[in-house]
């Protein structure tokens, strides 16, 4: 395990002993040979920063999905290649995705506070990053189920040949990301 190694500086005045830094020797006045204590692990300090980024980012997916059924629906909305039996049954499904990933997050809420359950730091690492994975793959789902159904425009408009104003709908050449 990579620790960090600072200089020490010690000071002792009357009966005080203080240490400023990294690597620490366990002394005491009264035992003057040291055990030396490393005190601060890199791995431990890097794999916080991880989930903390992962949390944030976790956040940031729930929005992304979001915008997606957002943007996506209202586009599908114009499209006369939808009754609107089927346009409640996209923003259904839509729904559900938004609901299940937001309900993530509630459980993500409950491990990162301070009054959550009490559990060990790995426990709590453990879950973020499995929560972390359950939400990219709504996000992927999301994506999946959006371009499915823009896929679907296409194809009946090419039934009708009018796949031009379709592709024209959901964007130009660059901007197609289905």
């Amino acid at each position: 395990m990579n620790r960090l190694i600072l200089l020490v500086e010690s000071r002792i005045r009357g009966d005080v002993y203080v240490r400023f830094g990294g690597e620490l020797p366990k002394t005491h006045r009264s035992n003057t040979a040291g055990r030396w204590m490393l005190s601060l692990p890199l791995k431990s300090v890097n794999n916080l920063v991880k989930d903390a980024r992962k949390v944030q980012q976790t956040i940031l997916m729930v929005g992304d999905i979001s915008d997606i059924y957002v943007t996506n629906f209202n586009t599908m909305t114009g499209d006369p290649n939808f009754t609107v039996e089927e346009l409640s049954a996209i923003a259904f499904g839509y729904n559900r995705l938004l609901k299940e990933s937001s309900d993530l997050l509630l459980d993500l809420k409950e491990v990162t506070t301070a009054t959550g359950l009490s559990m060990t730091d790995k426990e709590r690492l453990d879950i973020i990053n499995r929560i972390y994975g359950e939400v990219l793959e709504y996000k992927n789902l999301t994506w999946y189920y959006t371009r499915k159904n823009i896929g679907v425009s296409y194809l009946r408009s090419k039934e009708k040949g009018d796949a031009a104003r379709v592709l024209s709908l959901y964007g130009t050449h660059e901007q197609r990301y289905w």
